[in-house]
């Protein structure tokens, strides 16, 4: 009997606004019209798109399953999805919340036979590999390294900095705070000082 064909792994990693997520829901759109059958999920910290919804930064979105615990992945590989059967792409974003419990999951749902596709911060937004990316990454068939435009000179940004108001302590707040333009910003590596000023911009 020949062995079930094993899944593959594919992992979409870079800053915040490099279009990530985006490039994850340009995957699963085609997924959908060659007739696969998909499963996207997102993490419940993100609610950016509201209740039941994956959004990106440009307005896209899709309905997506918003789970907080990466167990909760574990019955995809075995529980058919409605009538329609075994899902055969899982789609996920914010890996980055998951953590690291979030590897050894994504392993059996790819023993199982599910392809796997993963968007998320490799970098936190003080620079630090940000788990569990640089360990998916390794793992990987296929990774796309994404580059956002620094907001100081506009060049390719591979980190963001999360602005600091009243004085605060970037450094002591938590990574898994989710926002958007409002509380961060790409960076180049010539600017990642968070006190790097930025062009003014006419209103």
């Amino acid at each position: 009997m020949r062995p079930m064909e094993a899944g593959r792994l594919q992992v979409i990693a870079g800053p915040m606004f490099a279009g990530k997520t985006e490039e994850l829901l340009r995957r699963v759109h085609r997924a959908r019209l060659a007739g696969r059958r998909v499963e996207v999920v997102g993490h419940s910290l993100d609610d950016r798109g509201g209740a039941a919804r994956l959004s990106t930064h440009l307005g896209r979105s899709t309905p997506a399953r918003m789970l907080e615990d990466p167990e909760m992945l574990r019955g995809l590989g075995d529980t058919p999805e409605g009538a329609e059967g075994r899902i055969e792409l899982l789609a996920l974003d914010e890996a980055q919340f998951f953590g690291p419990a979030l590897v050894p999951v994504l392993e059996q749902l790819l023993e199982d036979g599910i392809d796997v596709a993963v968007a998320g911060l490799c970098l936190t937004y003080d620079g630090e590999p940000f788990s569990p990316l640089p360990e998916l990454m390794a793992r990987a068939e296929e990774v796309v390294k994404l580059t956002a435009v620094c907001t100081v000179c506009g060049a390719d940004a591979a980190f963001h900095i999360r602005l600091v108001e009243d004085g605060a302590d970037a450094r002591r707040a938590t990574a898994a705070q989710v926002g958007g333009g409002e509380s961060y910003r790409a960076r180049c590596r010539a600017h990642r000082d968070p006190a790097a000023r930025e062009p003014r911009r006419l209103r």
